[in-house]
């Protein structure tokens, strides 16, 4: 045992002997093949385990993130033969065949569609070519389904296991992903004559789509099976339509092989007591309350004192998605981990008294949102939590005039 723990000790200490090196500007070539002797024999979990652990020391996750194209290089090839396919997942309607599904269609756009156009333009950068190839690029958008479902319903099943590292480190590069791709759209849309440059962008993007497919079904997904159980698999399931899909529909409705899928650890226990709540200034029953609060055309979204989400409001028209997984997640672990430093300011300084509320605005395609973040305390001023209200605000700002009372 004390040998196993020295180990385990030792590929800790080198680990993070590579990421430093990284840092310092080596290659992934360079650092490859010490990083391949490192991890002879070692499954994808305790890799992940090992890089939680150097989070939990202090290490910054964008440090970790410098890792994720070395097990790209490594792995290729060699991983398979430790994971080897689970019946479950290859049945249709389970969440990872879903998210396979889309990898496949996500290659099929790349190969047959975006690297073709992009040839082309290549060869002929007129306003046809580039047309055609800036719609295949729309379209490689939709991998935000795939990566919102990943990062709010997938994500905080695994954090409720303590695995908070890898899936920080993953999304950080969903980001960059996401941002290449609008950088590439850019550069084709507002084209301006440099052909290399734009060739180039599009040529690095469709690299870290593909990178990220290899590293999700390599690495991510087969941690994501070794851990969760087939209830938790069959709730993100339910909760997976709440987002959406991209380019392709799961393939049907997956249940376990057993007769009764029992109730899940992780979900919220269920109301037995559907009778009245009664506050200082009314009463309603459970079902009034709720049909209330979804009927608000604003998203409501409630954070304790211990910063966990305690409920989300789900009105018909939602801006940002939210599914049930959020319960009983640490509002920082909801974020990209770019943004987790301003949610901590938002956050301090409301429950400091610095300040009661915190305003933001931003562009979504058509919409104009209004983000409102405001500290919820108690009579006696106690801080109990921050409330979040979201809403489309763009029928308010194109109001005129006035209206009094039922005009025809």
């Amino acid at each position: 045992m004390s040998e196993e723990i020295n180990n385990r000790e030792y590929r800790q200490k080198v680990l993070k002997e590579i990421i430093m090196e990284l840092h310092e500007g080596k290659t992934v070539d360079q650092v490859k093949e010490r990083f391949d002797r490192l991890i002879q024999g070692v499954s994808a979990s305790e890799i992940s385990q090992m890089e939680q652990n150097l989070i939990m020391e202090g290490l910054p996750v964008e440090e970790v993130q410098r890792l994720c194209d070395v097990h790209a290089a490594v792995f290729k090839g060699s991983i398979e033969d430790i994971h080897k396919p689970q019946e479950a997942y290859e049945m249709p309607g389970h969440p990872i065949h879903t998210f396979k599904l889309e990898n496949r269609a996500l290659e099929r756009l790349m190969d047959n569609n975006i690297l073709p156009a992009l040839k082309q333009f290549e060869a002929d950068d007129g306003s046809k070519a580039g047309e055609a190839l800036l719609q295949h690029l729309k379209k490689l958008m939709e991998i935000e389904q795939h990566y919102s479902r990943k990062e709010n319903i997938l994500f905080p099943f695994l954090e409720k296991y303590g695995i908070t590292g890898p899936p920080q480190v993953m999304w950080g590069v969903d980001d960059e992903i996401r941002a290449e791709i609008r950088e590439s759209i850019n550069k084709i849309q507002r084209y301006d004559g440099n052909r290399k440059e734009a060739a180039e962008s599009v040529r690095r993007t469709v690299h870290r789509v593909k990178e990220m497919i290899f590293k999700e079904e390599n690495i991510l997904f087969p941690m994501a099976l070794e851990t969760l159980t087939e209830d938790e698999w069959l709730k993100i399931a339910e909760d997976s339509n709440e987002i959406g899909y991209t380019l392709v529909q799961p393939a049907g409705k997956w249940q376990p092989k057993r007769q009764e899928a029992g109730a899940s650890q992780s979900e919220q226990p269920v109301i037995k007591d559907r009778g009245t709540i009664r506050l200082k200034t009314g009463v309603f029953t459970v079902e009034e309350l709720e049909a209330m609060l979804n009927t608000l055309p604003v998203d409501i979204t409630f954070v304790d004192r211990n910063n966990t989400v305690k409920y989300f409001s789900q009105g018909k028209e939602r801006i940002f998605p939210r599914t049930k997984a959020v319960i009983g997640r640490s509002v920082q672990n909801c974020h990209p981990p770019a943004s987790v430093h301003i949610v901590d300011k938002i956050v301090e300084d409301l429950r400091s008294g610095k300040k009661d509320h915190e305003d933001f605005w931003i562009q979504k395609g058509e919409t104009f949102v209004h983000i409102r973040y405001f500290a919820v305390r108690n009579a006696a001023g106690e801080y109990l939590g921050t409330m979040e209200f979201t809403q489309n605000i763009k029928p308010l700002r194109e109001l005129t005039g006035e209206k009094r009372l039922l005009e025809e």
